[in-house]
C-alpha cells in the first residue's frame, strides 16, 4: 500500500513538471518607462469671473460656443454702480465750470485783482509825484511816508490777490482731473458688469443661471482653446527625477480603447502636492486623436530609457522581484532595464536557459 502511495506522489510531481509553462530567453529591444495617469485638458483653460457683483441678467452663450477675444459672455446688473456713475458725472461738471471761469470762484477773484491792479496804479501815481515834490524839498515826509506805504501796501495786495488766484486755479484744476479719475473709475466699474471673453476659444462650462447672484467669487464658466490641448501626468515623487522635457510619451485613452498616442513632455511643474505625493507634468500630442474632452483620462508611459537586442524574460516569470525558476532550481539573476511586461537580464541567465513560470 505504501508503495503505491509513493508511485503516485512521483507520478504527480513529474507531471506538474512536464505541463508547467517554460520559455527561453529572448533578445529584443527594450523600453524603460514611468508608468502616469493621464487627463485631458484643453490648453489655455480659465476660469472666467465677475470683477463686480450682482445678478445675472442674461447667459449671452451656451456651452459649446466658440468665442473670440472680447466677445461678450454674461450681462450683470446691479443699480449702484449707475447711480455712482451719474453722481460722478455731476461732480466733473461742477469741477469743470468752477475750473473755467463761469461760477463765481475765479471771477470774483479775478474782479478783486483787476480794482487792485487800478489801486496800485493810483497809488503809484501819487507816491511819484510825492517822492518828486520830495526830492525838491516841497510837502512834509508824513505826506511822502503815507503815499509809499499805500503804494506799498497796494502792491502786496495785488501780490496777493494774484498768489490766491493761481493757488485756486491750481485747486480746481486737482479736482477737475480727481473728477475725471472718479467718472472713469464709475465708468469702467458700469463696463465690468458686461463679463467678456480673454481668448480665443470655447466655452466648456456655465455654472450660473440667469437671476442668480454673481460674486467675484466664484466662477461663472471655464473657457479652454477650442483645438490645442495638454495631457496633464501625474508623476510619482519617486520618478520625477528621471522626468526632463522632450522625452517622448505613449499614451492610452479609455475613449479609445487599444490605440496608443505619442506624445512628448513640455513642461514639469516643481511644486509637488502633498495630498497625493505627485507632480504634475504636461505634454503635447504628436498627433491629436481626432475628437477630444476636456477629462478624458487614461494611462501613459514616459520613455526614460531604451537598448536594442538585450536578455529578457517577461516579469511574469520572476520570483522574489530577482529570481526564476529552471531545470536547476532557483536561479538569482541581475535586472537591468524594465518595463511593464519584461526585464533585461544582465547576469545569471543564458538564452539557452528554459525558464518556468511560477505557480
Amino acid at each position: 500500500m505504501k508503495k503505491w502511495s509513493y508511485i503516485c506522489v512521483l507520478f504527480i510531481f513529474f507531471s506538474c513538471s512536464n505541463t508547467q509553462e517554460k520559455i527561453l530567453p529572448e533578445e529584443k529591444s527594450l523600453t524603460e518607462s514611468v508608468y502616469s495617469s493621464v487627463t485631458i485638458q484643453p490648453d489655455s483653460l480659465y476660469q472666467v469671473y465677475a470683477i463686480v457683483s450682482g445678478l445675472l441678467d442674461a447667459n449671452l452663450v451656451e456651452e459649446g460656443d466658440l468665442v473670440f477675444k472680447n466677445d461678450p459672455l454674461f450681462q450683470i446688473i446691479n443699480s449702484t454702480p449707475k447711480l455712482n456713475t451719474q453722481n460722478a458725472k455731476l461732480a466733473l461738471d461742477l469741477a469743470r465750470e468752477n475750473y473755467n471761469g463761469r461760477a463765481a470762484i475765479l471771477s470774483g477773484i479775478q474782479d478783486e485783482i483787476e480794482a487792485a491792479k487800478l489801486k496800485r496804479v493810483n497809488d503809484s501815481i501819487n507816491y511819484f509825484r510825492q517822492k518828486n515834490l520830495w526830492s525838491q524839498n516841497i510837502g512834509s515826509k508824513n505826506q511822502y511816508d503815507s503815499k509809499k506805504l499805500n503804494y506799498e501796501l497796494a502792491s502786496n495786495q495785488l501780490r496777493l490777490l494774484q498768489s490766491k488766484y493761481n493757488r485756486t486755479k491750481n485747486e480746481l484744476k486737482t479736482a477737475v482731473n480727481q473728477a475725471e479719475n472718479n467718472y472713469q473709475t464709475a465708468s469702467i466699474a458700469s463696463k465690468d458688469f458686461t463679463v467678456e471673453s480673454k481668448i480665443n476659444g470655447k466655452i466648456y462650462a456655465i455654472y450660473k443661471e440667469p437671476g442668480e447672484i454673481v460674486t467675484s467669487m466664484e466662477p461663472i464658466a471655464s473657457i479652454g482653446s477650442a483645438k490645442r490641448f495638454i495631457i496633464e501626468l501625474l508623476v510619482d515623487e519617486v520618478d520625477i527625477v528621471s522626468i526632463h522635457k522632450g522625452q517622448d510619451v505613449l499614451i492610452s485613452l479609455d475613449a479609445y480603447n487599444g490605440n496608443i498616442f505619442n506624445g512628448e513632455i513640455t513642461k514639469i511643474y516643481p511644486k509637488k502636492d502633498e495630498r497625493n505625493q505627485t507632480f504634475i507634468v504636461e505634454a503635447q500630442f504628436i498627433e491629436a486623436p481626432k475628437v477630444l474632452y476636456p477629462g478624458l483620462s487614461g494611462e501613459a508611459n514616459i520613455v526614460i530609457g531604451r537598448k536594442d537586442q538585450v536578455l529578457t524574460i517577461p516579469k511574469a516569470y520572476l520570483i522574489d522581484n530577482n529570481k526564476v525558476k529552471t531545470e536547476n532550481g532557483l536561479v538569482t539573476i541581475t535586472i537591468g532595464l524594465e518595463n511593464m511586461e519584461y526585464v533585461e537580464v544582465l547576469s545569471g541567465l543564458s538564452k539557452d536557459t528554459f525558464i518556468y513560470k511560477p505557480d
